[in-house]
This record gives structure tokens, C-alpha cells and sequence, in this order.
């Protein structure tokens, strides 16, 4: 089963964000249960929770349908001492919060060296963030999200995942979330079936596709190996629709939330209906 969604708004509270969801058809959705752009936040508290599970529960989504992602914030690769403990100690919180609402993913952008120290270091810095989370947070996966390459950021090339992956104590915790705006920015083609096949045989064997926990689904601005992180409306920019007419007709990406950061919300309800289209092509 395709769990198809977008990155709805939490706005007034995290258990507005089901209904958003639900009013734009989606079996799946993605949220920040935090402002993403603070540090800090008051802690969830027992009647938000109560309502956020209650109203989960009513609208049909279960927790492998939601993708809760983390604070733009965060850095866990971090070259400075006290930047890498603020933002571990901010992505324990995260994890915290996931496990209070019943979630059991975690996404995340891996770090930035920010030219201060070798990516085989931040790579390190990185693994060892999610080792130190796991220690503190039971049950929650921590999902890699593939980067653009942009500035000094790292996760672009499915190399780096792997090696953050290899370096991580438990790997039923582990997980990957592949964009595929990043993707195609970062230099892998998207633009036909065969080549997303072909990129998707390339990111089996060098991570694994048993590490694929989710999926951003995303057209691009940019050009093909660009390392420019734009979205495009599907159908709109530079990948085109045979790659999503793929996503949708290869059961590899059941059963996980395909989620839409597309730039025109207006129109997620029609990019949903679109991509369950061709799932039923199969």
C-alpha cells in the first residue's frame, strides 16, 4: 500500500495536524512537533498528547504513516564543542517528543562540516549523535535525510549514508529518508524510469534498500547534479513524472510515508490524487 502525504502545518498545536492531513486526502503525513527554527520548546504536555493520538486514531493514520521531522537547528556533526552538544541534546528532545506522541521516526538532515573539519570526521561526529540519542530514547529510528549537497553539508552522496549507517551501534534504528529534489541535485538522474531505476540499484548497493524508512517526494529547480535545494511542484521542474510514475509502481516503496514538500500546497490534494494514479496503472 502506497501511504501517500505532504508536510502539513501543526500550527495551534501538533493534533491539528492529522486533520490538515486528512483534508487534503493523504494516508500519510510529516510535521514538526516543534517550531523548527528554536532551540527551545515548552514540553508537550498530557492533553496534547491524549489529542494528538485520539485524533490519529479517528482519521485512520497510523505511527508508520508519520514522519516527524527535526529542527532546522540541529547539527549533528558539528565542529564546535558547545554547537554539537546543544544540538544533541536538542535532537534527544526531538526523539523524546516522537516517543511521547507514539511515533517511531525521526527525520533529519545528517550535518555540516562547515569547512572546519574533514567530512570522514563530521561523518563520525554524525553516527556518534545517533549512538548517544539511542542511548538515551527507546524504540525511535533516526532517518538520514539524503542532502542537496549544498554549503558544507553532508549526506549527498549515498556513500556518506552509508558510512554514518556502518558506524551506528543498532541498526534496527537506522533509517534513510531519500528526496528526491536532493537526489537529482546532487547529481543522480531521475529523469526517465530507467535512470530512476538505475539510481535506486546504485543506492541498494552501496546502503541498502532495507534502510529505506521513507521518502520525500519533491520536483527540482535545479538542474541535474546542480547541489541546489529547490522544489518544484511535480510534473513542474526538471525530473518530470516518469520518476514518481516509477516510486508508485514499484512495491519497494510500500507501506512508508512518500511525503510532498512541493512549493504550492494549494495543490497537494491534486499531486496525491496524481500519484495514485499511477499506482493503480500497476
Amino acid at each position: 500500500m502506497k501511504l501517500i502525504g505532504a508536510h502539513v502545518s501543526a500550527a495551534g498545536g501538533v493534533f491539528n495536524a492529522p486533520a490538515n492531513a486528512k483534508a487534503i486526502n493523504a494516508t500519510a503525513f510529516a510535521l514538526f512537533t516543534k517550531n523548527q527554527r528554536q532551540w527551545q520548546a515548552k514540553p508537550l504536555d498530557a492533553a496534547t498528547i491524549s489529542a494528538f493520538k485520539a485524533r490519529c486514531l479517528q482519521l485512520g493514520f497510523d505511527a508508520n504513516a508519520i514522519l516527524p521531522h527535526d529542527s532546522y537547528l540541529i547539527n549533528l556533526g558539528a565542529p564546535e564543542t558547545d554547537k554539537l552538544e546543544k544540538s544533541r541534546l536538542a535532537f534527544i528532545d526531538e526523539m523524546q517528543r516522537c516517543q511521547q506522541l507514539g511515533l517511531h521516526l525521526l527525520n533529519f538532515h545528517p550535518g555540516s562540516h562547515l569547512k572546519k573539519i574533514s567530512e570522514t570526521e563530521c561523518l563520525r561526529l554524525i553516527a556518534e549523535s545517533i549512538n548517544l540519542a539511542h542511548q538515551q530514547v527507546d524504540d525511535v529510528i533516526a532517518v538520514i535525510e539524503n542532502t542537496a549537497g549544498q554549503g558544507s553539508n553532508l549526506g549527498w552522496r549515498f556513500e556518506h549514508l552509508a558510512e554514518i549507517i556502518s558506524q551506528v551501534d543498532d541498526k534496527s534504528r537506522v533509517g534513510v529518508c531519500i528526496d528526491t529534489c536532493h537526489t537529482f541535485a546532487a547529481g543522480y538522474d531521475l529523469r526517465t524510469m530507467e535512470a530512476t531505476q538505475a539510481t535506486f540499484a546504485e543506492f541498494d548497493q552501496v546502503v541498502g534498500m532495507q534502510y529505506l524508512r521513507a521518502m520525500h517526494l519533491n520536483d527540482s529547480k535545479g538542474e541535474l547534479g546542480s547541489r541546489l535545494d529547490r522544489h518544484h511542484s511535480l510534473g513542474e521542474g526538471t525530473i518530470g513524472w516518469d520518476c514518481f510514475r516509477f516510486l508508485m509502481q514499484d512495491s519497494r516503496f510500500n507501506n512508508m510515508p512518500l511525503i510532498l514538500e512541493t512549493i504550492n500546497p494549494d495543490i497537494w490534494q491534486h499531486e496525491i490524487a496524481m500519484l495514485r494514479g499511477f499506482a493503480q496503472e500497476e
